[in-house]
Parts: structure tokens; C-alpha cells; sequence
């Protein structure tokens, strides 16, 4: 299995496992695969593809059927380049992060291929909500006397053994976060255990899908008992027929003695691999089946037992607990990158819905409704010339985490930082239909934490701030503006510039909010007119309202 393992410029370490058929994307964006908390990497950096179990990196990502590619290239193994075959090894570096390719040699050749043949008639199945206790059922004893408990005794010695082995299983793959390491052991151990010749391991694209019969599923590793039948077995293919039932129907599936069924004499199928047996185990965990364990005999004259089919359900349903914790990891650390990307300018909720459907996001830019909110202090001049440096900053701290806070609880996006002002979106990413209305509860309750900020001032005899707010709704272009190497989420457009007009024309202690503000937020604040002001490109006036906050109340402070 071929893997890149990463540090990146945080000095995060984790490891991703590359699927041999589909694209590996690496950049900052939380869409993609490879999620890097570094400032120099692009949004979407690279992308890693792959053919015939060789894996090739390429600069860039392709956008609208074109390659565009990154502001601060690839280096590999020191050297940039524009794309480059991957071998074990490598070391792939990208603006302060740095990632590793491991691929073995041999597992170049685990791109196997499938058959469709049907399904025999000889069969048993086994739940695999029910393995552990099947496996660890008490004998039948059938005769009497001393051979009775001596078939007894060794019954129960093959299964403290097996009990034994799926303990050190347990112990190992607790703590592992190697994919290869985990099946590794799982192979050691049916090895052990059973008759196998062949053991293939199987990782399905999407487990959380909820039509299994769709779900691609990929080879990831493959062991043989014998290194003399590894050519051999490299050669055969895996039964779809098989796969398909075990992650449908969450079963593990023996299909046994093969050559007596008659759907299989008249066509090249597992008997006419020389394979008798196999036995297919799904990887079942909480989020979902991961895939499968596909083991099978080699000699055409050998066969599994019930028994066998018992051991390697047992073996897989300890081997899916192990690749849940892999990709719990993976998705973890992936959402801690993304928190740490985004969760600066945009509210909880919103990170959380990017996290879990990233693609319902149109980052690139779109057109949408929203409304602008600006806010700036007065007074603010002032208050350098009479405060120490360190005084201002501290200030100017508490302040912006305070209307930060008030902008997130009240499901606005902070777009960003303007000197002693800010600008803040409500309705992008997500548009709702309260979002006129959360930006003026939010301007109120930023005039209102305004207060207590100047209790404090006066308590250490600084003069008192204020702060003007001016907002406007309508449509703007949102998404990502700037270049490859420093860009940012805004707003542009005509309804930016207006908020940002209007809140030049408030005074400290006031809200001004355009007819259209007015008209979209249901509110119960009195709202007094004002007199128009003109707009650059606008030919009519902007009608006015000021907000009397102190006065009323709104319905989100009713509720």
C-alpha cells in the first residue's frame, strides 16, 4: 500500500493512505485530502494521480478542464518540478510542509482485477454481529467416554488459542495508524489460524454510503502463504459476486467446494483458477463497512471449513476496528486544519457544515444575497494620544474578540480586520432568510458591549469610545479574491460599498441602515429616517433609517 506520510508547517504528523483509483488532492482547502495547515501552500496545491499501481504528483490543480498551477511550486527531494513519477522514498515539499511517499516494491502489484461470475449454490454465511459468539460457542459433544472429552479438550485448546491470537491482535492494533501495519498482522494471524493460501485486503471508497453494491472497492494489500505461489496468485481475480453480497448484506460468505457446483462447469471461473474455496469477510464498524477480507485456497483439491469462515470474520471484525480508528484519525486531523483555517472568520456552525459537506460550499465566488455590516470606533485618536501603546493594543484586543464573538453567535461571517474597524457578512457562505435580521441584533448587541468596554476605560481614566455602524442588503459576489499566494473569503460589489458609505455617515453611538435593510429585518427596534446620502455609481439616493437600540426591543431578544 502506498502512503505519504506528513508534517506539516505546524509540525503536525499524520499519514494518508493513496488510493489507487482516485486523485489525491493536498493544499489548505478543506476539501481536499490532504488538508495542510501552511500559509505558503495554495488552496489546492497539487493533486496526486494514479496508474498501474505508479503514483505521479503534478503542480497544480485543473479548474474549468485547465491546469492551474501553484504560486509556490513542488519541490521534490529538494528539486521543483511540474510533475514527477513518484518511488519510495521521495520527499515531497510544499512551502513548510514536508511529506514522505512510502511504497514497498511489491505493492505495486496489488492492482487486482475482478470477475462477475455468479454465485454457487455451495455456501454458508455468518453474521458478523454474531462472529464473536459463534467462535466461542461450546462444542457438541456427539460421543461418550474418553475420546468425547479429549475431541472436548481439544476443541476448547483451539480456541483459547484463537482467543490468544485475537487478544494480541488487540494489543497491537490499538495503537497503530498504519494501515499496512494492520493488515499485516490481520494476514499474519489467518495465516495462523487457518488454511489460507491468498489473503487480499479490500478498502471501500465511501464506507458511509448507504448503496454498498456501488461502492468501488480497491485492493490494498495482498499476502500468500508461499512466496513460490505469489506469481501465481498475483494472476487470478477476485469474485465481485462475492464482494458485492458480503457489503451488502453485511454477512461473511464461505463458498465452498466450488467445483461441485454446476453454475461453474460450463464457464472459466474459480474452479478454472484452480482456486476451490474462498472465504469473504466485510470490515464492519460504527460508520459503516470498510471493506473486506478476501481469503481463498490455491490448491484445487483443498477446502475451508465452517470453522475457517468463523476465525476470519472474527479476524475482520478486529481488523475494521483498527482501519475505523485510521480514518477517524485522518478525519480528525483533517477537521483540526480546517478549524484552524477557517474557524478565525466564520462561525461554528458554519465550519461544521464546510467539514461535512464541503462541496456545498461555491468558494470559487457566486452571487448571492447578504448583508454588510460595518463598524468602526470614534474617538479612537483620541485615545492613543491620552494611552500607552500597550494600553491601545490591549484595547483594541478586547474589543475585537468581543464583536468577533457577537458576530459568530449571531451566524455572521467576519470578513476581516480594518484598522480600528471591521466588516462582517451575514448570509454567505449559508443565506438564510433571518439574515437582515441577525445583523442588526448583532449591531445592537455590539453597541450595547461597546458600554461595558467604556466602564472599563473609565475605571482607569481613559476617555470613553464609540462606535458607528452602517449596514445594507442586497447582492454581492462572495468567495475567494486575491491571487494564488495570499487570498481571502469577502465581498465585492455595489452592496459592499454602500454599507461602507453608510457607516462613514454614522456618528458614534449610531446604527444606520438602508430602506432595503429595513424592509428585510423584522424588527421592532423604532426606526427613525434620516436623510438620504449618495452612493458612487449609484444615480439615486440611499434612503436612511437609524436604529433607536436603546429604545426597543428585537424579536431574536424576545425569543
Amino acid at each position: 500500500m502506498a502512503l505519504l506520510k506528513i508534517t506539516d508547517a505546524s509540525g503536525r504528523q499524520w499519514q494518508y493512505p493513496l488510493n489507487p483509483k482516485a486523485v489525491c488532492t493536498i493544499g489548505r482547502a478543506p476539501d481536499n485530502c490532504v488538508v495542510l495547515d501552511d500559509p505558503r501552500a495554495s488552496r489546492h496545491h497539487a493533486h496526486i494521480t494514479a496508474e498501474e499501481g505508479t503514483f505521479t504528483i503534478v503542480d497544480g490543480v485543473v479548474v474549468g478542464g485547465q491546469l492551474k498551477r501553484s504560486a509556490n511550486k513542488v519541490l521534490i527531494n529538494g528539486e521543483p518540478g511540474l510533475s514527477h513519477e513518484l518511488k519510495d522514498g521521495d520527499r515531497v515539499t510544499i512551502g513548510a510542509s514536508s511529506m514522505r511517499f512510502e511504497q514497498p516494491p511489491q505493492e505495486r502489484a496489488t492492482d487486482m482485477r475482478y470477475d462477475d461470475k455468479p454465485l454457487g449454490h455451495t455456501q454458508l454465511l455468518i453474521s458478523a454481529n454474531d462472529v464473536m459468539s459463534t467462535v466461542l460457542k461450546k462444542p457438541t459433544t456427539t460421543t461418550s467416554g474418553i475420546m468425547a472429552r479429549d475431541k472436548e479438550m481439544e476443541a476448547l485448546q483451539r480456541k483459547a488459542n484463537i482467543l490468544a491470537e485475537l487478544y494480541e491482535m488487540s494489543k497491537t492494533l490499538g495503537s497503530v495508524f498504519d494501515l499496512e501495519k494492520i493488515f499485516d498482522k490481520a494476514c499474519d494471524i489467518i495465516f495462523r489460524v487457518t488454511p489460507a493460501d491468498r489473503v487480499v485486503a479490500l478498502l471501500a471508497e465511501n464506507s458511509s454510503s448507504s448503496n454498498q453494491d456501488e461502492v468501488p472497492l480497491h485492493p490494498i494489500a495482498m499476502r500468500t502463504r508461499d512466496e513460490k505461489l505469489e506469481a501465481h496468485a498475483k494472476r487470478l481475480t477476485i469474485g465481485r459476486t462475492i464482494t458485492r453480497k458480503v457489503m451488502k448484506d453485511r454477512v461473511a460468505l464461505l463458498s465452498q467446494d466450488a467445483a461441485a457446483d454446476e453454475e461453474f462447469a460450463s464457464v472459466e471461473s474459480i474452479v478454472m483458477q484452480g482456486v476451490r474455496s474462498t472465504i469473504c469477510a466485510p470490515l464492519i464498524a460504527e460508520s459503516g463497512v470498510h471493506g473486506a477480507l478476501y481469503a481463498d485456497r490455491l490448491d484445487q483439491f483443498a477446502s475451508f471449513r465452517s470453522d475457517d469462515l468463523e476465525l476470519v470474520t472474527a479476524v475482520a471484525a478486529q481488523t475494521a476496528v483498527a482501519v475505523e480508528n485510521v480514518r477517524t484519525h485522518e478525519r480528525l486531523a483533517r477537521e483540526e486544519v480546517a478549524r484552524a483555517n477557517y474557524g478565525r472568520f466564520l462561525p461554528e456552525y458554519v465550519v461544521k457544515q464546510m467539514l461535512e459537506n464541503p462541496e456545498s460550499f461555491k468558494l470559487g465566488g457566486v452571487n448571492q444575497t447578504i448583508t454588510v455590516l460595518f463598524a468602526d470606533i470614534r474617538g479612537f485618536t483620541r485615545l492613543s494620544e491620552y494611552a500607552q501603546p500597550e494600553k491601545v493594543v490591549q484595547l483594541l484586543n478586547k474589543y475585537f474578540t468581543a464583536m468577533t464573538d457577537i458576530i459568530f453567535a449571531h451566524g455572521g461571517t467576519l470578513d476581516k480586520f480594518l484598522g480600528d474597524g471591521l466588516m462582517a457578512l451575514f448570509g454567505a457562505p449559508t443565506a438564510t432568510p433571518q439574515d437582515a435580521s441577525n445583523a442588526l441584533d448583532a449591531a445592537v448587541a455590539m453597541q450595547r458591549r461597546v458600554m461595558a468596554i467604556n466602564d472599563d476605560l473609565r475605571s482607569e481614566a481613559l476617555p470613553e469610545v464609540a462606535i458607528g455602524i452602517g449596514m445594507h442588503t442586497g447582492v454581492a459576489t462572495v468567495g475567494y479574491i486575491g491571487s494564488e499566494r495570499r487570498s481571502e473569503y469577502t465581498a465585492i460589489g455595489d452592496t459592499v460599498n454602500t454599507a461602507s458609505r453608510l457607516e462613514k455617515n454614522s456618528q458614534g453611538g449610531q446604527i444606520l441602515i438602508s430602506e432595503a435593510t429595513s424592509t428585510a429585518a423584522k424588527t421592532r427596534y423604532p426606526l427613525t429616517p434620516r436623510d438620504p446620502i449618495y452612493v458612487k455609481n449609484r444615480v439615486q439616493p440611499v434612503p436612511l433609517f437609524e436604529v433607536e437600540w436603546q429604545q426597543g426591543t428585537s424579536l431574536h431578544d424576545e425569543q
